[in-house]
């Protein structure tokens, strides 16, 4: 039986594959699908923890709780030696991030009726921008956390390589490759020789011409619509009454996935306490109010994701919001969405022509650019990588699976 398997921690969503006679073989995780959201709900009713779908669902039907989303995001920051408050008691960010991913080494392992002792775990080609410490203690925190878990054998691919091996499963010509990856925590890239021929070598590495990547992704979208558009209807950018701005933290927090709990503490309530008699717009405070209180600073966030991706189809989309007010509702328009992002846009093309000037290659040698990732969707970054590279087809992989299959190729390699 195969004993070896790859996964892919997402910041959005994770998989796992093992190789069988077939190929690589993505495993159902949740009612029948290949992706389990990155999601854990602490349901304090019922004591009671779920995952992925289960998670959102039970937090959106309104069970009293905690839900922890983009765990990915806090390996190699400061935070992952902090933790999360649930009934009283603290848990650290490392002990949920084992936890879930050891649910889905327990759900894989039962959809492949096997035990999985070895794994390849996908990584960003950078965890941590321009810090190489904190890089690599976030990928030495997710090998400890495989080997408590009953890994035996941990090893890594960047994400980007891992999503070229899925590709080259079907490609029938030589092809110069970039690989774009671009999911909910990193936009990665990886230049990359695929052909037939080459496909079964174990070693690679003379076909690998470049890798470059940077910490933007999906949620960084989702964090930027969220303050051009929503953050604002809280108060952000509103005057005190000596003149000063309200202090934007809080709405940095309620705005980023992963620090959405940290707005529902005991010291930010007296914080926003502190200052209500300096508010000038004390119905935009109570909204803030409001949504700390009621802990829905999530739903406001799903209702982003959700914004975001009807925009990559719809030039603009009507954005109700009873969270903050039942008669509150937003049009929001494709340009207010790219404008909010123009800096991460700026940052994802960099990433790309970095990976090409480490390979000293031209754009227009490039033959094929391979999107992979949910975020890869965005009409606006499509349209900036067509522009650098006006001569490259474009093929879409699967969008959530293409990594986790290619992390099963590669475990088939060096596991057998």
């Amino acid at each position: 039986m195969n004993h070896a398997c790859g996964i892919d921690f997402g910041t959005s969503n994770s998989t796992a594959a093992h190789y069988t006679t077939q190929g690589p073989r993505l495993l159902a995780l949740e009612e029948g699908k290949v992706t389990l959201p990155s999601a854990v709900f602490f349901n304090l009713d019922e004591d009671s923890l779920a995952f992925g779908r289960a998670a959102l669902t039970e937090y959106l039907e309104g069970y009293e709780g905690r839900l922890m989303r983009s765990m990915k995001s806090l390996l190699g920051s400061s935070l992952i030696d902090q933790g999360t408050e649930v009934a009283g008691r603290m848990l650290s960010f490392k002990s949920l991030i084992g936890c879930f991913i050891g649910e889905l080494k327990r759900r894989a392992e039962q959809q492949a009726s096997t035990a999985f002792d070895a794994v390849v775990l996908g990584r960003p080609v950078r965890f941590v921008d321009d810090n190489d410490a904190a890089d690599a203690l976030a990928e030495r925190t997710l090998a400890d956390i495989a080997r408590d878990l009953g890994f035996a054998e941990v090893s890594f691919q960047f994400e980007p390589i891992a999503a070229a091996h899925a590709y080259e499963e079907d490609i029938t010509r030589e092809e110069l490759t970039l690989v774009v990856d671009i999911g909910g925590g990193t936009s990665d890239f990886s230049l990359v020789r695929l052909s037939p021929e080459r496909r079964g070598k174990a070693d690679r590495s003379s076909d690998l011409l470049a890798s470059s990547g940077v910490h933007v992704g999906g949620t960084d979208l989702d964090k930027r619509l969220s303050l051009a558009a929503i953050m604002p209807e809280l108060g952000l950018g509103a005057a005190l009454k000596n003149g000063a701005l309200f202090p934007s933290s809080v709405f940095f927090q309620l705005a980023t996935w992963h620090t959405i709990n940290f707005a529902y503490t005991k010291k930010t309530w007296r914080t926003l306490q502190e200052l209500a008699p300096e508010v000038t717009d004390a119905a935009r405070f109570n909204r803030l109010l409001a949504v700390v209180r009621q802990q829905s600073a999530h739903h406001l966030a799903m209702r982003v994701e959700d914004a975001k991706i009807a925009l990559s189809a719809a030039v603009a989309v009507d954005l109700p919001l009873p969270e903050v007010d039942n008669a509150l509702r937003l049009e929001l328009a494709r340009g207010t969405f790219e404008d909010a992002i123009a800096d991460e846009l700026a940052a994802v093309g960099n990433a790309a022509d970095a990976a090409l000037t480490q390979a000293g290659i031209r754009a227009d040698e490039i033959d094929t650019l391979f999107f992979t990732g949910g975020a890869s969707a965005v009409p606006a970054l499509r349209a900036a990588l067509a522009a650098r590279f006006p001569a490259a087809r474009a093929v879409e992989g699967d969008a959530y699976g293409s990594v986790g299959a290619g992390l099963a190729v590669v475990a088939r390699q060096r596991y057998g």
